[in-house]
């Protein structure tokens, strides 16, 4: 497998449902850590976070409990790279590349070999490390239900995007006030009133377990005042992107932390037959939107999980990444994808590159209809 191979191998798996089905129990991106003996009181309020977006792991008391989903399963199955890798592999054969399916078939070919053999040493156990009994889960600082409340409630605060700074952002890239209300876009006006109003409601503990506040205990999305709501079919939302309006802010835009449930304008994957166009980033989503085309986002190249695939069923995608090598990469990948799922898709604009309005190196699909960075 070469090295971009394994980039989109690991990056299409979810590192949250890897550490579930290997026994790990995750609430909002935190778990106890797998050496519990190192925590004073065998680290009853977790200490590691999970990215579902980076698809890394980070203990923040243990430097060197930290990596990505393969270090993670070395880490819980005590095991090398290699005996990590491969069963990734075994769990999700369906991403492995041909080239290295070859080799898991001679792998295990000659791992059945050894073991037919009389008084052959098999493959070497491999040894989870033994741990402290975990002390009684304590319960969750909010429940489930309690978190979205409070989600919409942030969201609530927050005002329209007319007649501000980020409707005007948004109007230099074409994207318009019928876009605007129909994906409920939100923007922060006051800075200070949203960030107080909520610590005095829910409390700053409530707010960083959340996701909301950051470890100094102030709302995040200080220079990321533009909100994209995830809505659901019942057009609710309990994700959310946002984004600067500054193009000298990196980064460009903050996820709220947790998994990203499923694409933006999940609307669309309504289940019955037609065509969809898969962007890279909101943006664009908006802005074929904006031009009535059915249209759904993706936060990065990286970011396309195969548990979305069934989301899919009964659709022609049309892939629409970013015009660059990142982009073009990810296409052949997430057709790859969906072409093993039974879902047809194409390249927007494949065997076009020549004509006068082909999409130019570099370009994204708001610079396509002419808007401005």
């Amino acid at each position: 497998m070469t090295n971009e191979e394994l980039k989109q191998f690991k990056s299409a798996i979810s590192i949250t449902a890897v550490a579930q089905s290997l026994g790990v129990e995750v609430s909002h991106g935190k778990c106890r850590c797998f050496f519990p003996q190192r925590h004073s009181h065998g680290d009853r309020t977790p200490s590691v976070s999970i990215s579902e977006e980076r698809g890394t792991f980070r203990c923040w008391v243990c430097d060197d409990v930290r990596g990505d989903v393969i270090s993670l399963v070395q880490v819980v199955k005590d095991c090398s790279f290699t005996e990590a890798l491969n069963w990734l592999m075994e769990q999700y054969p369906f991403l492995v590349p041909a080239s290295a399916r070859k080799e898991m078939a001679k792998i295990a070919e000659r791992a059945a070999s050894a073991a037919a053999r009389p008084h052959a040493p098999g493959p070497a156990m491999v040894r989870v490390p033994e741990m402290a009994p975990p002390e009684p889960e304590e319960p969750p600082l909010v429940s489930e239900d309690d978190r979205k409340k409070i989600i919409l409630s942030f969201l609530k605060r927050l005002s329209p995007v007319d007649n501000t700074p980020a409707g005007k952002w948004l109007a230099r890239r074409r994207i318009y006030k019928p876009v605007w209300d129909k994906m409920l876009l939100r923007t922060i006006t006051n800075y200070e009133e949203v960030n107080n109003s909520l610590k005095a409601d829910f409390g700053e503990e409530v707010l960083k377990y959340v996701g909301l506040f950051n470890d100094k205990g102030h709302l995040r999305y200080y220079k990321h005042p533009l909100i994209f709501p995830y809505l659901d079919p019942q057009r609710r939302a309990f994700y959310f992107q946002s984004r600067a309006i500054d193009n000298t802010v990196v980064p460009k835009e903050l996820n709220l932390r947790g998994t990203v449930p499923y694409p933006y304008n999940m609307v669309a994957l309504d289940q019955k037959p037609g065509w969809v166009y898969l962007c890279e980033g909101v943006v664009d989503t908006l802005t074929f939107l904006g031009q009535k085309i059915n249209a759904v986002g993706i936060p990065g190249v990286r970011s396309f999980k195969v548990e979305w695939l069934n989301l899919f069923r009964n659709k022609n995608v049309v892939l629409c990444l970013d015009h660059d090598e990142a982009g073009r990469s990810g296409m052949e990948y997430i057709g790859n994808l969906f072409t093993q799922a039974g879902v047809h898709n194409v390249i927007l604009g494949e065997g076009m590159e020549n004509l006068p309005t082909a999409m130019k190196e570099g370009e994204d699909i708001n610079d396509w209809f002419g808007g401005k960075k």
